[in-house]
């Protein structure tokens, strides 16, 4: 099948076994930094966000995802002629894979509870629209698959090689676990912030 794939982590555990799945499939990879730069020391081809989406990451890293042809790439319905139409006009490709994991804010603030400079440094955006884009389009256009945790990639690497695509039913329960990473998130983040009023 060959598609198209996000890759956006903090936490690189396993990314190795995802970029080269990917890779042996043809599956064109796209990466924010420091990711492209993990993958591409796996000897792997893969392209840069900025590059595809002709803008350079924000210094210090707080924009590199957000823009529409990331975003349209997820959400888009090639099927559907009007968004086709702006799809092409845009340049968009699908993307069909979004692996995406956040900052570590709860570690953060569990280790440095006092720090709130860098709990807020640790407030993922990006990742966070990333994940519940991708959980929406797993549903909405029943095509993409959210990987949310380095958890989940023995299974998805498993079906993925097993199939070379990914099947319905773990479609779906990776969109409904990308909401309760989210959901999660911002929880931590607002028993946090409470926290400091007292």
């Amino acid at each position: 099948m060959p598609g198209n794939a996000l890759i956006s982590v903090y936490d690189k555990t396993g990314l190795d076994r995802v970029a080269w799945i990917f890779s042996k499939l043809q599956i064109k990879m796209l990466a924010s930094g420091g990711t492209a730069e993990a993958v591409r020391k796996l000897g792997l081809n893969i392209v840069d966000v900025s590059e595809y989406t002709g803008v350079k990451e924000m210094p210090g890293g707080l924009v590199k995802t957000l823009h529409p042809k990331i975003h349209a790439a997820i959400l888009g319905d090639w099927h559907d002629p009007i968004q086709k139409e702006y799809l092409d006009a845009n340049g968009v490709e699908p993307l069909d894979f979004v692996v995406v994991n956040l900052y570590p804010f709860q570690e953060v603030v569990k280790k440095e509870p006092d720090n709130i400079r860098r709990a807020v440094d640790n407030i993922d955006i990006g990742g966070v629209a990333l994940i519940r884009a991708a959980g929406k389009g797993a549903l909405l256009n029943q095509r993409v698959v959210p990987v949310t945790n380095p958890n989940q990639y023995e299974e998805f690497v498993s079906e993925l090689e097993k199939k070379g695509y990914i099947g319905a039913a773990l479609r779906k329960r990776l969109a409904r676990e990308a909401f309760v990473v989210t959901a999660d998130y911002d929880k931590a983040i607002r028993d946090y912030l409470a926290g400091q009023n007292r």
